[in-house]
């Protein structure tokens, strides 16, 4: 009785085992006949350039007398689509570019190492056969700041001025006594076999801007959404983060040119140290000599362009009109 028993538990067992890996299955082809269907609905709004044989995404919105060149925190699905209330805004007075790299937005997945002179040459690349002249005004996000810290001082004369997002700057490890964080490599598998897709499903506001309904259009959200399952936590994202610490090594001794203009947005309310260091002090350390460099503080997420765009876009023209016309 005892092993007939047994059969039968292991057998109900193995048709449960069975059930849930068919279901995965289904899943699986269910999750990658959406993202067929959502990449021919969801079309590029910019253009596509090749870069090293595969293709980068690159938008540009408005005609003035600057140019600048926004760059993505790590992990941003689409780019394009989160800086979209800051594209619109300084798009009326000047010319806004968005680089989206390669393994976010619409833009190929790379075999090449996410090296900060990898991606850095890639971002040029894009610019020259899109046909944007610089010097550029570079506006990092997050871990951008280190690319863009890198770009300044390696091409110095392509570079007229930088505004930092809550940038991530190589120093700042160092400032504050922290460690290069690391993401598993488990991770690059979630998007192809849905498990991405099925977050979003459960938890689709963790996917999308924290902003005030009507900033983003219904079509906006929809496109992240879908490029969210398609792009999210890619093999090239996770590299970019597990890489982290070599491209700070690599640019930790830098310092922006004393003669480029520097304007910080950071988030004001934000915990101070033991020894009183805070986000607002580290960027004073960044700032350069150049008339007009200064630090400024805003309410808000890290993300400040999702609520702040309007208060930015006002400091930025205030900050540019400075030294319009100098090359």
């Amino acid at each position: 009785m005892k092993k007939t028993k047994k059969i039968k538990i292991w057998k109900v067992l193995r048709n449960v085992i069975f059930s849930i890996l068919a279901l995965f299955v289904v899943w699986i082809v269910f999750s990658n006949v959406m993202t067929a269907y959502e990449q021919k609905k969801y079309q590029p709004i910019g253009e596509l350039v090749e870069v090293d044989g595969k293709e980068m995404h690159i938008y540009i919105k408005g005609d003035g007398k600057e140019t600048f060149v926004l760059l993505s925190g790590l992990g941003t699905a689409a780019p394009a689509m989160d800086f979209e209330p800051l594209i619109n805004e300084l798009a009326k007075n000047n010319k806004v570019v968005v680089v989206e790299p390669f393994g976010y937005g619409w833009s190929d997945i790379t075999p090449k190492e996410r090296t900060v002179e990898n991606i850095v040459e890639e971002i040029r690349i894009a610019l020259k056969k899109s046909d944007i002249k610089g010097p550029y005004i570079l506006m990092p996000h997050s871990i951008s700041g280190i690319y863009s810290m890198y770009f300044a001082n390696t091409y110095r004369e392509e570079v007229k001025g930088i505004i930092g997002i809550d940038s991530t700057l190589p120093q700042a490890l160092d400032y504050f006594g922290e460690d290069a964080p690391k993401m598993p490599k488990y991770l690059s598998f979630l998007a192809p076999i849905g498990i991405t897709r099925l977050a979003l499903y459960i938890t689709p506001d963790d996917f999308l801007p924290i902003a005030d309904k009507g900033t983003y259009s219904e079509k906006n959200l929809k496109t992240t959404k879908a490029l969210s399952t398609w792009k999210g936590y890619n093999k090239n994202v996770v590299a970019e983060a597990n890489e982290l610490k070599e491209n700070i090594d690599k640019t930790v001794d830098m310092k922006f040119p004393s003669n480029v203009p520097t304007l910080f947005f950071t988030t004001k309310k934000e915990k101070v140290t033991e020894d009183r260091k805070n986000k607002m002090s580290f960027y004073k350390t960044q700032l350069t000599d150049k008339p007009g460099s200064k630090v400024v503080g805003l309410e808000g997420h890290h993300y400040l362009h999702w609520t702040s765009y309007k208060i930015m876009t006002a400091e930025i023209n205030k900050f540019t009109n400075l030294f319009s016309g100098e090359q």
